[in-house]
């Protein structure tokens, strides 16, 4: 619903440290709408370059929709520097290890969750990495009401693609699946192909999951980075109402 000149609004934001997988403590930058609420929440899911400006910019435009919202450092465990620094760590020691993200995810759903100000209900939404990430919380966990799976490369492996990090490819836990999913990608993206997401598409039709596919021609991998070269103005304008009309009529 658009807002009016005359509400009042107003947002906090602020990084704060969580027990995370493990009870290892870890980083997360929180941004929450003022006010008693209740408010919805979302866990962001950051990708490969990292914990990054962009995430944490995104996580404050959640806040002021409305939504309780935490994005965690899952590369906390590798060091700190600049984001990109700290992306190349994780890549040369082969990836953060798929457990725990997930375990990082369930924390951050239960940090929220268990705030005085949110109704209890929380979404996943990540992209590239961050949507294979959340993709696969979704199916390994009970606590998740709506996942966002953002071009999320991935989410469909050939077997010579695992490593000790990524053992098992999140499609093969569809069935166990609890949440609606929405996936936005593009046509001309290599990871996930249009052929992968068909996979994906396939597998939900099969287990009798509910999901929204929306998928862009002249668009590619990361299309909503308006800091990058990838960015796609068009599509990514008609694809974010389509977040936001989603992630209302499963969390509100």
């Amino acid at each position: 619903m658009p807002r009016t000149t005359d509400q009042y609004q107003a947002i906090q934001a602020e990084t704060i440290i969580l027990d995370g997988h493990g009870g290892d403590p870890i980083r997360a930058f929180y941004a929450r709408p003022l006010g008693a609420g209740p408010f919805p929440s979302m866990v962001l899911i950051h990708h490969m370059p990292g914990w990054d400006d962009w995430y944490k910019e995104v996580t404050m435009k959640f806040a002021y929709h409305g939504y309780a919202t935490l994005s965690p450092n899952l590369y906390e465990r590798f060091g700190h520097g600049a984001p990109d620094d700290v992306a190349a760590m994780a890549r040369n020691a082969g990836g953060v290890p798929d457990e725990t993200v997930v375990g990082d995810i369930d924390a951050s759903i239960r940090f929220l969750k268990a705030q005085p100000n949110t109704n209890g209900k929380t979404g996943l939404w990540g992209t590239c990495s961050g949507g294979r990430h959340g993709y696969l919380a979704a199916c390994k966990l009970d606590n998740v009401d709506a996942i966002c799976d953002l071009w999320g490369g991935g989410v469909v492996m050939r077997e010579e693609d695992l490593t000790p990090a990524r053992p098992a490819s999140p499609i093969d836990f569809t069935a166990d699946l609890t949440a609606p999913v929405l996936g936005i990608f593009g046509n001309d993206d290599r990871n996930p192909t249009p052929e992968a997401v068909d996979q994906q598409e396939a597998a939900l039709k099969q287990h009798g999951k509910q999901y929204e596919f929306y998928r862009y021609d002249g668009a590619g991998h990361g299309f909503f980075y308006d800091n990058r070269p990838a960015y796609r103005q068009e599509q990514a304008t008609d694809a974010w109402p389509k977040v936001w009309a989603f992630l209302s009529k499963h969390l509100s």
